[in-house]
């Protein structure tokens, strides 16, 4: 009877786990949809007078695009694999049970694959956020100007972007200790150290 009690708290407490597991695994999907969508669809067009002929003035518009910065372009990527990978390993969670799993072969896997979503998702926000600071400061010894006082909505759109996407990157590490844990709790193939 005692017995019965703890493997019903013990699968009662999987049980929680799992369900932990699957929300933080939705915020990160929406927090990486989220950053891959505005910087996607980040771009801002202005219209600025160079010279003056006569009292006519000649304008150019210049527009700043995603696409414009290899930095940018790799955020998206990145964040489009992760979120790519958020479904996929959610739909490994619901829909493919735990008897295909041979001897914890798919914890190593699905941990491996995290840890390299996060490294790839965090050297894309790290990029992006050079790329930005450069972008809102300059840099005077290079002799490059600033570009977000004159396009405010396309830095303050990345820059959400970018938080968007470290918190993403917060969620899935979070998501990595859960799962660390929680497989070294329950874990039937671990051998005791024996006394």
């Amino acid at each position: 009877m005692a017995q019965e009690k703890v493997a019903d708290d013990g699968s009662i407490r999987r049980s929680r786990v799992m369900m932990l597991v699957i929300l933080l695994r939705v915020l990160a999907l929406f927090a990486t949809t989220a950053a891959t969508v505005v910087m996607a669809l980040n771009k801002e067009s202005h219209t600025f007078a160079v010279a003056t002929i006569g009292n006519t003035p000649v304008k150019i518009t210049l527009t700043a695009k995603f696409q414009h910065t290899p930095a940018n372009i790799m955020f998206v990527i990145a964040n489009g694999v992760a979120t790519l990978h958020s479904l996929l390993m959610l739909s490994v969670m619901c829909f493919v049970s735990n008897k295909y799993d041979i001897k914890g072969l798919r914890f190593i896997i699905v941990t491996a694959l995290d840890m390299v979503t996060i490294a790839v998702l965090s050297g894309a926000a790290t990029a992006v956020a050079f790329m930005g600071e450069l972008a809102r400061n300059g840099n005077s010894h290079a002799r490059w100007n600033k570009v977000c006082d004159n396009f405010e909505r396309y830095c303050d759109q990345g820059s959400g972007a970018m938080l968007a996407s470290y918190i993403g990157i917060l969620f899935f590490m979070l998501v990595n200790l859960v799962n660390i844990f929680e497989h070294g709790r329950f874990n039937p193939y671990k051998n005791p150290i024996p006394a």
